[in-house]
């Protein structure tokens, strides 16, 4: 993604609702008939737990969108993951410190302090070894994750020999409990949540530069390693407080995966934030309430699935980076270079021929290489829109035909004449570069070209080709 690009690719509307329904119909037809009804409750929240859920795992979503999105521009998706691993060691010696003091050690507030404690310094560690050695970032991430998770393991088995308390509930905190959730974590999910889209709102456009142009960002003076922290801290609060809800091996998921299903739909860094916060909040919803009408499916898991099928979704349709867009739009593209090809040639090969006399398809293969049928088909659309007319021996422009052919041979000539000038490239080779940059030429570069080009080509009229017209070549055409 480019600056340049951002005001492109918009979301279609009609393919957003498409993906909402396909995500309705994935979570209905999982279910048997029978489980219909329970779903329609679910959905329509009558029931006080379930709006407690859903709300909770739904803004959960909301805020891992909106921080998940800055850390895959700034392609350190990894980075959650490490600083949720990061997080058990935390909880256990929060849990062990309680029991210390006479507690039951279960009490969350203190556990997610241990845990947010514990990420803290996990990714300070991150800093701290980046800055000082030369090691590449992967490397940096996978040695913090194995040492804190590896840590975090062992105080968990110590602690479940204590005979003075016990540790059961603490294996929540990696696997998940969304059906727990009281009002109280709700109210701390929307709490954190709102902090962090508050957060992401006023660093920006600090944020964007520092996403897609750190050493601007650097020139310019702001401090690229307090906003890396800054960045870093809303992935440890995201994490800490999806803990309960997806789990620690789970909550990563939910940062990477909306922002990646985001990523398809548009090149706008705004609708992108906003577009990943809003996948992240339906992933959460749906899988909650799916999970809500299956109690023996996991909510953690059901809620990555849920994501997972809108990723999916998304690689397939998106508007903006989707691969059957992007097959559509090299078809086309193939298209429209076939047909421009095609008049082109008929242009050039009519020059060397008497006034209205026809050309073969014949004479068109030796100035340009086709595949197969490619000339053919080509000509008969040209044909179908009125550019061409079929005659007895061959094929002839009409008037349109003739001026928007002419049109197209005299750009790739002034681009010729621009490469010879300018660029120093020989004539015998410049016939392909050219060939590679008339498709995409523009109104303002055609004139720039004029203007630069007014000594040569004093008039709006096709110049003389600076090189004979090459003989076909099978990779690709000249």
């Amino acid at each position: 993604m480019t600056a340049q690009r951002q005001s492109r690719g918009s979301p279609s509307f009609g393919l957003l609702v498409a993906l909402v329904g396909v995500l309705a119909f994935i979570a209905l037809t999982v279910c048997a008939e029978s489980a219909t009804p329970a779903l329609w409750r679910i959905f329509s929240l009558r029931d006080y737990n379930t709006r407690v859920v859903m709300g909770g795992t739904g803004l959960l979503g909301v805020a891992c969108g909106v921080i998940g999105t800055f850390m895959v521009l700034r392609k350190k998706a990894l980075l959650g993951d490490a600083i949720s691993h990061a997080t058990l060691p935390g909880i256990a010696i929060a849990f062990w410190v309680m029991v210390a003091a006479g507690g039951t050690g279960k009490y969350l507030p203190g556990l997610l302090l241990g845990a947010a404690v514990s990420g803290v310094l996990g990714m300070g560690a991150i800093l701290l070894v980046r800055h000082h050695t030369r090691l590449p970032e992967d490397a940096i991430l996978g040695i913090v994750l194995s040492i804190f998770f590896g840590a975090g393991v062992a105080i968990l088995g110590v602690i479940q020999k204590m005979s003075t308390a016990s540790a059961a509930g603490l294996e929540t905190f990696i696997y998940g409990k969304t059906a727990s959730m009281l009002g109280e974590d709700g109210r701390r999910i929307a709490w954190a949540a709102g902090v962090l889209i508050a957060i992401s709102v006023l660093l920006f456009k600090e944020f964007r530069a520092l996403c897609f142009d750190a050493g601007f960002a650097r020139a310019q003076g702001w401090p690229i390693r307090t906003l890396d922290a800054v960045m870093m801290g809303m992935v440890v609060t995201a994490t800490v407080i999806g803990l309960q809800a997806v789990g620690l091996i789970l909550v990563i998921a939910l940062l990477i995966i909306p922002p990646s299903a985001a990523r398809f739909w548009t090149e706008d860094l705004g609708i992108l934030v906003w577009l990943a916060a809003g996948l992240g909040a339906l992933s959460g919803v749906v899988g909650s309430g799916v999970s809500a009408a299956f109690p023996e499916l996991p909510a953690g898991g059901v809620i990555v699935l849920v994501a997972s099928s809108v990723f999916v979704v998304s690689l397939l349709f998106g508007r903006a980076r989707g691969l059957v867009f992007r097959a559509v739009t090299h078809l086309w593209l193939e298209v429209r270079i076939t047909r421009q090809n095609a008049l082109r040639s008929l242009f050039e090969v009519s020059e060397r021929h008497s006034a209205g006399e026809p050309v073969t398809e014949k004479a068109l293969r030796e100035v340009r290489y086709w595949r197969g049928m490619q000339l053919h088909r080509a000509l008969r659309r040209l044909e179908r829109e009125d550019r061409v007319c079929r005659v007895l021996g061959g094929w002839r422009l009409t008037p349109d035909g003739h001026e928007e052919a002419q049109r197209m041979v005299r750009n790739h000539r002034l681009w010729e004449l621009y490469l010879i000038h300018h660029a120093a490239v020989a004539p015998s080779h410049v016939d392909r570069d050219a060939d590679l940059i008339e498709h995409v030429l523009g109104h303002e570069m055609v004139v720039e070209l004029e203007k630069l080009l007014d000594a040569t080509v004093a008039e709006p009229a096709v110049p003389e080709s600076p090189h004979p017209i090459a003989a076909p070549v099978e990779e690709g055409g000249t």
